[in-house]
């Protein structure tokens, strides 16, 4: 098999490893509905759907009615006794206020003897709101923490205080129902209060942590919203059960046991890769130039969540990124590959899930008079790679668990 193949047959088992379906309906499988007066679904995140399906399958008419809240073109047909929305991401808009809207008003006037079940995916923050400022001036803050390199935790920090249902509001806003969070993780350690910002987990934040997010970052804010960043989050929930159902975890374990069956000698580096996009790349070029001379096939295995310092205005992500800096590097080796892909089907602003470079990428590149370095300035990492084929499209794959990157040496 070629490289490209192995990549392929990577991804391909670590996305089905990743699927929620089993792994909801064992954490539904602990859950004692039996003596609940209402039961209500509401799910949030890019796999909503998904996680929907398979609490619907295990739970059957047990469900009274619900919401599902998830990205476009990520639900894939109606569901039994829920209303399915879809809504921007990783900007939310008009769409997004209208289907939690809808879940607060179905979630509201609930009495102790009914149940939610709460279903959270990555993508939840953008795509369950109501925010406190106008949509504009979230929509702005929003954006400027991303351009800014601020990581996710920080920008769920900020993002809690300004919302009506983020930092623990919705399970308070569920009261006296219980809420029984059932929770795919997307974010590196399964911080609970910061997986779509907690909105039925009490939040371990401090408004002045958010406001020294606030100053690291220069924000632009407006009197009311300086304001909000100052007010209490809830601290404790009496009303809220959680069960965390996947996480990073689950994709790097199912790359190194693919790995293992093509013939390399799998190392899972770290499950919580983090900093900035490019030096992640550069780094993993580096563990390939170190073990060049290597006499068995060896694959190097890293999950988790970089990301972009944006200091252009093209189009990419963080993943394409990875593979596109450690092109160059690359080129000076034989049989070898990077690919670094996002779970979920999408990397960035994009439509591809991420990107894959060999010792070919780079000269393929160079002669069609394009400099990978300035692409990277220019946060163009798209164009580049789809114009060598370099692109990983794998559409919505119905799981978000933070993103895979392999490095293989063939031999």
């Amino acid at each position: 098999m070629s490289l490209y193949s192995d990549a392929q047959a990577i991804i391909e088992n670590a996305l089905l490893a990743a699927q929620p379906g089993e792994a909801v309906k064992k954490a539904l499988s602990d859950i004692d509905l039996k003596n609940k007066r209402r039961v209500l679904l509401i799910a949030i995140g890019k796999a909503a759907w998904h996680m929907s399906q398979s609490a619907i399958e295990y739970l059957g008419d047990r469900i009274d009615s619900g919401v599902v809240i998830t990205k476009y073109q990520h639900a894939q047909g109606p569901l039994p006794h829920v209303e399915i929305f879809e809504a921007g991401h990783p900007v939310l808009d008009e769409a997004t206020l209208l289907a939690t809207q809808q879940a607060l008003d179905l979630s509201s006037d609930l009495e102790e003897d009914d149940a939610v079940l709460f279903l959270v995916s990555g993508g939840g923050s953008a795509l369950f709101e109501q925010p406190m400022v106008t949509l504009s001036e979230l929509t702005a803050i929003t954006e400027e923490l991303l351009s800014k390199g601020a990581d996710i935790v920080e920008i769920n920090t900020i993002r809690k205080r300004l919302s009506k249902v983020k930092g623990g509001r919705f399970a308070k806003h569920a009261a006296p129902a219980h809420v029984y969070s059932v929770i795919l993780s997307d974010i590196i350690g399964d911080p609970l209060d910061m997986v779509a910002s907690g909105p039925a987990y009490p939040d371990n934040s401090t408004s002045e942590e958010a406001f020294a997010i606030a100053q690291k970052y220069d924000l632009t804010l407006s009197d009311k919203a300086r304001r909000y960043l100052l007010l209490d989050t809830p601290k404790h929930l009496d009303n809220v059960t959680s069960r965390v159902t996947g996480s990073v975890t689950e994709l790097c374990l199912s790359a190194e046991k693919t790995a293992l069956l093509l013939g390399y000698t799998p190392l899972i580096l770290t499950a919580s890769l983090r900093g900035e996009a490019r030096e992640a790349g550069s780094f993993m070029a580096s563990i390939a130039e170190y073990h060049q001379h290597s006499k068995k096939s060896l694959a190097f295995i890293a999950g988790g969540e970089t990301i972009v310092r944006i200091t252009g205005d093209g189009k990419g992500g963080r993943n394409q990124e990875i593979a596109l800096s450690a092109a160059e590097v690359l080129s000076k080796l034989e049989n070898t590959c990077l690919f670094s892909l996002g779970s979920d089907g999408t990397d960035g602003p994009t439509d591809a899930a991420g990107g894959y470079v060999d010792t070919t990428s780079f000269e393929k590149l160079k002669a069609l008079g394009i400099d990978p370095y300035e692409v990277l300035l220019q946060n163009d990492s798209y164009r580049a790679l789809k114009a060598i084929d370099g692109l990983i499209m794998t559409g919505p794959t119905g799981t978000n668990v933070n993103d895979l990157t392999v490095l293989l040496i063939k031999r």
